[in-house]
């Protein structure tokens, strides 16, 4: 392994993608453990890959799916949650959108840790909900 190698392999994980947005966890959102429930944590990820995908879609889009989601920390009162999208598929009306959820106790980001990830799946609609084409990438 060469130097240059070994100083990567070193380096801490950062988020993929660009930060959609970012929220701090609050005490109404707790479960009888003190943590951030799954559903509110889920909800935030929705949000950010709606965002995402109201962009891609330029105007209206919903959610038809998610197709995972992973918890890998619990998130605690105070939290910074900041989620991150990015296009991973694009179709004749959907997307599938990542999402990953990282958390810091500073709004600094000194200490990021991912938290969640997930797969989301968006459909362009028009003003009557019915699928539409995405427009071409410009």
């Amino acid at each position: 392994m060469t130097d240059s190698q070994s100083d990567a392999s070193k380096q801490a994980p950062t988020p993929k993608g660009e930060l959609a947005m970012q929220t701090i966890a609050m005490p109404k959102d707790t479960n009888a453990n003190g943590d951030i429930f799954g559903g509110w944590l889920v909800s935030q990820m929705d949000l950010a890959a709606g965002i995402m995908s109201k962009r891609v879609a330029q105007g209206r889009s919903a959610t038809v799916s998610i197709k995972e989601v992973n918890f890998l920390l619990p998130v605690k009162v105070g939290a910074t949650v900041s989620c991150f999208a990015s296009i991973v598929k694009t179709g004749h009306t959907s997307m599938q959108i990542a999402v990953e959820v990282w958390i810091s106790a500073f709004a600094a980001h000194d200490d990021l840790q991912k938290a969640a990830e997930g797969l989301f799946v968006f459909v362009a609609i028009d003003d009557e909900g019915k699928p539409r084409a995405l427009p071409k990438p410009r």
